[in-house]
């Protein structure tokens, strides 16, 4: 029903089942590992009004199983990635995985799905490290580039009368940068994506 995809590696298409509603995938050497992907088969639907909830799991430095929920898929979202690299020394969550005795070998995580009423779901709350940059993360960078640049271009910035002429150079006015850095500003709060075109 599902599988799970680490960069350089092969693709996990078979689950452990540790019951009728809970799957783990193992990811040895995870230290290592910066992105996970999980996906449904498309071979298995979930049942009509359900979803799967995906956890991390790692051992924490007395052995202990630390879950954190990463996201969900649904037969409407099949496939998710999710950033783990920054999880590894954070605090765990409620999970469903609880009362299980699954295993723990140090340096071997797990990534654990739980199959669950769709609206309960929408009720839990990811970690909010493991989202995948998205077009707010995407914009926040180019904001603080086009603040770098200009900041920097100003630095520089002379009166016409400290200019000393040097025919080998270019002068370029602070109110043409000032301009542009307003445009550029204006564009992307429209459309992060018109760079694209």
């Amino acid at each position: 029903m599902f599988g799970c995809l680490v960069a350089g590696r092969l693709v996990q298409a078979v689950a452990q089942q540790v019951a009728q509603d809970k799957f783990v995938f193992d990811l040895p050497d995870y230290e290592n590992i910066n992105h996970v992907v999980v996906f449904m088969l498309g071979t298995v639907p979930f049942p009509e009004g359900m979803g799967g909830s995906v956890y991390f799991c790692y051992p924490d430095q007395s052995g202990m199983a630390v879950w954190q929920l990463l996201g969900f898929v649904t037969n409407e979202k099949p496939s998710a990635i999710f950033k783990i690299s920054g999880l590894k020394s954070g605090k765990g969550s409620q999970h469903p995985f609880g009362a299980m005795n699954i295993p723990q070998t140090p340096s071997v995580a797990q990534i654990g799905i739980s199959v669950e009423l769709l609206e309960h779901l929408a009720q839990q709350t990811p970690v909010a490290s493991a989202a995948v940059s998205s077009v707010d993360s995407f914009t926040q960078f180019t904001q603080k580039m086009l603040d770098s640049f200009y900041n920097f271009a100003s630095s520089f910035a002379v009166t016409q009368a400290q200019m000393t002429p040097n025919p080998s150079e270019a002068f370029i006015p602070a109110n043409v940068v000032l301009k542009w850095y307003e445009n550029f500003q204006r564009r992307l709060a429209q459309n992060p994506f018109f760079w694209k075109t």
